[in-house]
């Protein structure tokens, strides 16, 4: 899995296009980095074995973290051109979010387009019902959200779509702010 991620983070990094990622691919690589980490726990940290282990545990995050951020820009980039993204190269997790981007940026539109024309912006029904949008103040590693889907990590100044639940709890600790779209 470890020449995987790196292949695809390469491509990643080095392209300005969104390279094509599998379907289960963040499946995938949750699983990796739970085996890494959990023998990692096993070995001795001052051993050689031990030591190289920790040394790919921080390699593999870094990637992961490098790729999704990367994609995540690219993807908003793209939402914002009104560019067809080919939903084959996204994988599960990312056509979901697609879709919640995609309604994100119409409501956003919809609120332009009211200004522009001198009307009262309305609020508009937002579909994903139970999420909500908040501004992140410090950074947050990955969590996973009530719906058991992972969110993250952020770093301060990320926009992210939670369930209400994790959102409120953000809220409550002092590292996000609400964000209202409507």
């Amino acid at each position: 899995m470890y020449d995987e991620l790196l292949d695809a983070w390469k491509r990643e990094i080095e392209s300005p296009e969104l390279q094509s990622l599998p379907k289960d691919f963040y499946a995938r690589l949750a699983d990796y980095v739970r085996r890494v980490r959990e023998e990692r726990r096993l070995l001795d940290e001052e051993s050689l074995r031990g030591k190289l282990i920790q040394l790919e545990e921080e390699n593999v995050k870094r990637m992961i973290s490098d790729l999704v951020r990367a994609r995540y820009a690219k993807l908003l980039q793209l939402i914002e051109k009104n560019e067809v993204i080919p939903l084959g190269s996204l994988t599960e997790e990312e056509e979901s979010l697609y879709s919640d981007l995609m309604a994100s940026k119409k409501a956003f539109d919809h609120l332009l387009s009211d200004i522009l024309h001198g009307q009262k912006p309305r609020a508009k029904q937002s579909k994903s019902k139970g999420f909500s949008v908040v501004r992140v103040l410090k950074e947050i590693p990955q969590i996973i959200g009530v719906d058991m889907r992972v969110y993250g990590p952020f770093k301060p100044e990320d926009i992210a779509v939670l369930p209400e639940e994790n959102a409120r709890a953000l809220i409550k600790q002092g590292v996000a702010v609400e964000i209202d779209v409507m």
